[in-house]
């Protein structure tokens, strides 16, 4: 994985990692959750698939996980380090759409950190609540995005279903929620869900969001 920078951040150093488009015509800027790196399947299938699309992924790396530590930081830190990486992507590659998101935690802070250039947001596993605590409630952070969203929910998500997370949004709301079907947070192959089945409910509807992420939340089937 080709190291675009090394970031000095408030928190430390961390990481942005480039799959790089030959002709790119967009950017995404992709931040991993708390319980793990940059590697997952999903994270792995967009920034493998994508740039034979024409779409540029830069995932970044928390410095908590480039210094080899196992737990994330506060909110406040990880966003931090976020706006630090987000301000590279726009100088590397000012002029190109630039699209961000991320998986679970890194999906709550592309969303907390929403801002102007940015597009649109891509949140993967988005954790609205943890499992069994409702009260506990981050649709805030949903509602606060001022742009076109894309949600890719596994149907069994102990922290929030696709269905629940539909409910969140107001009606109207720049929104579009696909499920991944017959999994739960981690969105990787199983027996019984192929590679090839999570494939098909991931890359075709970020393809289609950052070819026009209006008319997507507003035509898409999200079923």
């Amino acid at each position: 994985m080709p190291v675009i920078a090394e970031l000095e951040t408030p928190q430390g150093v961390g990481r942005l990692v480039l799959s790089d488009a030959e002709d790119p015509r967009a950017v995404l800027l992709f931040g991993h959750g708390a319980g793990g790196g940059i590697d997952s399947h999903d994270q792995e299938l967009l920034a493998r698939v994508l740039p034979g699309s024409g779409v540029t992924v830069v995932r970044f790396e928390q410095p908590w996980r480039t210094a080899g530590r196992r737990v994330a930081g506060p909110p406040k830190t990880l966003d931090a380090a976020w706006r630090v990486a987000l301000a590279r992507v726009e100088q590397e590659f000012a002029g190109l759409p630039l699209f961000v998101g991320g998986r679970s935690a890194g999906a709550r802070v592309a969303c907390r950190c929403f801002a102007p250039p940015v597009l649109g947001v891509v949140a993967v596993s988005f954790p609205l609540n943890p499992p069994g605590r409702p009260e506990k409630s981050r649709a805030a952070e949903l509602e606060r995005v001022d742009a076109p969203m894309l949600v890719l929910q596994g149907e069994r998500d102990p922290f929030g279903g696709p269905d629940e997370v539909r409910a969140t949004f107001a009606s109207g709301a720049l929104r579009a929620v696909r499920v991944v079907p017959g999994l739960g947070h981690e969105l990787k192959p199983t027996k019984l869900i192929s590679a090839e089945v999570i494939e098909d409910a991931i890359i075709e509807p970020v393809l289609k969001f950052i070819d026009g992420p209006l008319d997507y939340v507003r035509t898409a089937d999200v079923g």
